[in-house]
């Protein structure tokens, strides 16, 4: 996945300047995908004195929303390097730490974090790397901290279209890293094994986050009151 993603970068530098192209890398909506993703963390009880943890942090999309709302601490990483540099440059924020990783792993001692995220990860790894980013991430929580999650998954119809997409890209020379899919019995099952509890799972369809103002999205859509990121949405929690 990471030669998948370096190379994403660097073809996407061929044709726009490194500003557009270290948002494409991580997909569309750059701006307003990150206010979402902001207020969906402060949904699901993220506080401006918590401590964030934000595995794929990419180019810094939350980050940079994140930065006016988050007093306290924050650790974002990634895989790709240059995506970590921009996305310290962009939050601004030399009290926050952001750190290139090699493995599953979270750079932090146990029992630290009050939240943990993963948006737009899952998604691109392994149902056994996924499973494993889980265990890192319960062990970093504090108790009764909380893992927000991101995924694709067959019951959402809106996801048919990134499957169709992937097959195409398995039929020619890939660009974009591989899509993998979830199922939600799936996330039941391995939070069981984990000791952790399932809060909340949302379609991917459900506009459930109130907006602090409204955004206007690339395409010219103007989401007013409430909105979502087209992915899935899970919550898990680590007992007290």
């Amino acid at each position: 996945m990471k030669s998948a993603y370096e190379g994403l970068v660097e073809h996407s530098k061929g044709f726009l300047g490194r500003d557009d192209a270290m948002r494409y890398a991580i997909g569309g909506q750059f701006e307003a995908f990150g206010v979402i993703e902001r207020e969906l963390l402060r949904f699901y009880g993220l506080q401006p004195e918590h401590y964030l943890v934000d595995v794929g942090c990419g180019s810094g999309r939350l980050a940079k929303p994140l930065a006016e709302f988050l007093q306290g601490s924050y650790l974002g990483t990634d895989i790709v390097a240059e995506l970590v540099e921009y996305a310290r440059s962009l939050a601004q924020r030399p009290d926050w730490r952001f750190e290139a990783v090699e493995q599953i792993a979270i750079p932090e001692e146990s029992g630290r974090a009050d939240m943990v995220c993963f948006f737009s990860v899952f998604t691109h790894l392994l149902h056994e790397q996924t499973y494993m980013y889980l265990e890192e991430a319960k062990r970093v929580l504090k108790p009764g901290g909380r893992i927000v999650l991101s995924f694709l998954e067959f019951l959402e119809p809106a996801h048919w279209i990134v499957f169709a997409e992937t097959i195409e890209d398995a039929r020619g020379p890939r660009i974009h890293p591989l899509n993998v899919f979830i199922d939600r019995h799936a996330i039941h099952i391995w939070a069981h094994h984990l000791g952790l509890r399932v809060d909340d799972i949302r379609s991917g369809g459900e506009r459930f986050v109130p907006l602090p103002h409204p955004l206007t999205l690339e395409d010219g859509t103007v989401v007013e009151d409430f909105g979502n990121l087209g992915q899935s949405i899970a919550v898990l929690s680590k007992p007290e």
